[in-house]
């Protein structure tokens, strides 16, 4: 075999005639805003792609679905080396991090970061993912330790299932653990 031949079969096909039965499945398990958005944002750019889109909320992850808490999700600094300020390559001091009132202003630096990307902000997008055709499911064990039923939860859930349920609903989708 050439080198050509080695070459071409290695290249992925991204033409129309792709199958458009692709599945995709998130499983969001952070509360934090900054864990809020990856799996968002991949769900929505799966929804474009017209890939089947599934959202698997559980642990922490829950409180995006939960009507008491999703308009209120934080960002710490605490423990994120990686954090830099706005306007700076600066990263901000780790000793710095834990002072009073700095989850209130990293949260509120990184929510305006985010929308002058022109980014919603979490409810909001929860609701786009759905109205483009996302499903979201609760996790029955999240929902149980958390002592939340379906009314506790936006309106647009389809359900709380257990993990098993979430696997078989999701056979042979990609799955994203976040």
């Amino acid at each position: 075999m050439t080198s050509t031949a080695c070459l071409r079969a290695t290249v992925p096909n991204f033409g129309d005639d792709q199958a458009t039965d692709r599945k995709l499945a998130v499983i969001c398990s952070k509360g934090n805003l900054d864990m809020a958005y990856p799996g968002l944002i991949l769900a929505n750019a799966a929804l474009g792609e017209g890939i089947d889109t599934t959202i698997f909320f559980t642990f922490w992850g829950f409180d995006m679905i939960t009507k008491s808490r999703m308009h209120n999700l934080q960002f710490s600094p605490a423990g994120n080396a990686a954090m830099h300020l706005p306007l700076a390559d600066m990263h901000l001091p780790q000793s710095l991090a834990p002072m009073p009132g700095m989850t209130a202003v990293a949260t509120k630096m990184l929510k305006k970061q985010i929308a002058d990307l022109g980014v919603p902000e979490i409810p909001d997008f929860l609701d786009q993912i759905v109205a483009a055709g996302g499903h979201l499911w609760a996790c029955r064990m999240s929902a149980d330790m958390n002592r939340l039923s379906i009314a506790d939860l936006r309106d647009d859930v389809d359900g709380i299932i257990s993990a098993s349920q979430f696997i078989e609903k999701t056979e042979g989708a990609q799955l994203l653990f976040i």
